[in-house]
């Protein structure tokens, strides 16, 4: 029996993963959270061998819980279940200590096997995630700007792209708006932008958070 937490922000992604599961058999869910902020306290509470992680969730950046929830508890084994297939998240979660990374399309066919192979020890990509992962570092010649970027900035970057103020942003990230402010400055200057404008043209021609328009 494979013990699981699972931290996403819709009730209805979490259903749907509960009910996968429970159909599979051989899995036990000890815990659930909706928020990023949740994650560390329900990992303390509830010992598991995996968790299953959405990357963009309200109160904490995903990408930085994988990095404290390896730092605080080695065992424990992070996939990540995301909507984000591109090259750079696959990449950061990796570096920050995932064992797994598929999205979310794709969690009917692979989940199940992606959980068995992660809690033996494997690590785990689903095949579409990797295809586009090696397109992306083929035509990569050289390092592009927005590498540059902390995950937090990179957040807040995908959230000024998808058009949210800074008051929102703020919001969701569980920060002040001068927070938000000091990182939308810095990723500003990392980009070499000045100004919204700009940032939306800049993550449309790199296609950093996707070619098909969604962010």
């Amino acid at each position: 029996m494979i013990r699981l937490l699972i931290a996403d922000d819709h009730t209805v992604v979490r259903n749907g993963l509960r009910h996968i599961l429970e159909r599979a058999g051989g899995f036990e869910i000890v815990g659930e959270a909706a928020d990023g902020a949740a994650v560390p306290q329900m990992v303390r509470d509830h010992p598991a061998q995996v968790i299953l992680l959405d990357l963009s969730m309200p109160g904490r950046n995903g990408l930085e819980l994988i990095g404290q929830l390896r730092a605080e508890h080695p065992a424990l084994r992070v996939v990540v279940l995301t909507m984000h297939a591109e090259e750079q998240y696959v990449m950061r979660a990796f570096r920050a200590g995932a064992a797994g990374y598929l999205t979310k399309e794709s969690a009917a066919t692979e989940l199940v096997s992606a959980l068995h192979k992660v809690a033996g020890g494997g690590s785990y990509v689903s095949p579409a995630v990797a295809e586009k992962l090696a397109t992306g570092l083929q035509g990569q010649a050289t390092q592009v700007l927005h590498e540059s970027l902390s995950d937090r900035e990179l957040e807040v970057f995908r959230r000024i792209v998808a058009g949210q103020s800074l008051g929102e942003i703020a919001t969701a990230l569980c920060v002040s708006a001068k927070t938000v402010s000091t990182y939308k400055m810095r990723l500003m200057e990392k980009l070499q932008v000045r100004s919204d404008a700009a940032l939306v043209r800049y993550a449309i021609h790199h296609a950093v958070f996707g070619s098909d328009g969604e962010f």
